[in-house]
C-alpha cells in the first residue's frame, strides 16, 4: 500500500472542516486527493517515437546534402539504440513522461478521474442531489470542483473558480491540507447561501478525504 500523502492530523483537520462547513447547508462535501490520474507510458512512447522519426529524417537529409553516405545498417542500428534508450527512460522515469505529454492531455485524464470519483463515491446519489466533490491530482497539477445538479444550476463559474484557486494555491505551496481546509470553508459558505440546511437533512456522505 502506498504511503499516505497527508498526515493523520491533516485528515482529522479536513474532516472537521467538512463537518463545520456542512453545519449550515444541505450540501454534502467530499474530498479526493490523487497522486496521479494515469501512467502516461503509451502517450509518451508514441510522442517520443514520432520525434525520433522526425529527427532521423532531418539527419538523413543533412547527410544527403553533404554527400555523407553511412551504411544503412549503421543508420538503422543507431536509430534502434536511440529508441531503446528513450523507451527505457520513459518506462522508468515518470517525470519524463509528464514532461513529454502535453498539458491538455494530462488535464483531460485528471478530469476524467475526477468524474469517475464523483460517480464511484456515490456523490451523485444524495437524496437532495446536493453532493460536491473537491478534487486534486498532484502530478498533473490539476484541481477541480464537481457539483451535482441542484447546486450546479445555482452557482456561477466565478464562485467555483475561487474554490479551485484555494486548492491550487495550497498545492502550489506544498500545503495541500491547508488548501483543502480553505476550499472547504469557501464551499460551505457558498452552499449555505444556495442550499441552506433543512430540518431533516441527513449526512449522506462520509466527512473525510480519500487518497488515491
Amino acid at each position: 500500500m502506498s504511503k499516505l500523502i497527508l498526515s493523520a492530523q491533516d485528515h482529522i483537520n479536513i474532516s472537521q472542516a467538512i463537518r463545520e462547513a456542512e453545519a449550515g447547508t444541505a450540501g454534502e462535501i467530499y474530498c479526493v486527493l490523487a497522486r496521479s490520474s494515469g501512467s502516461y507510458v503509451f502517450p509518451a512512447l508514441a510522442l517520443s517515437s514520432m520525434a525520433l522519426i522526425i529527427a532521423s529524417l532531418a539527419v538523413a537529409i543533412f547527410l544527403h546534402i553533404y554527400w555523407i553516405d553511412p551504411s544503412l545498417m549503421h543508420f538503422v542500428g543507431m536509430q534502434a539504440v536511440a529508441l531503446i534508450i528513450i523507451w527505457a527512460l520513459i518506462w522508468c522515469v515518470k517525470p519524463l513522461r509528464l514532461w513529454l505529454v502535453p498539458a491538455p492531455y494530462l488535464y483531460r485524464h485528471a478530469h476524467a478521474n475526477a468524474l469517475t470519483q464523483f460517480m464511484s463515491r456515490n456523490i451523485h446519489t444524495t437524496p437532495e442531489r446536493t453532493g460536491l466533490l473537491l478534487f486534486i491530482s498532484l502530478e498533473e497539477h490539476y484541481a477541480t470542483v464537481i457539483a451535482d445538479v441542484k447546486i450546479n444550476d445555482k452557482v456561477g463559474q466565478e464562485e467555483w473558480n475561487a474554490i479551485v484557486s484555494a486548492l491550487v494555491d495550497g498545492a502550489r505551496r506544498d500545503h495541500v491540507a491547508e488548501g483543502f481546509v480553505r476550499a472547504i470553508a469557501l464551499a460551505g459558505a457558498l452552499l449555505a447561501r444556495h442550499v441552506p440546511k433543512g430540518e431533516n437533512d441527513p449526512n449522506s456522505l462520509p466527512d473525510r478525504l480519500v487518497e488515491l
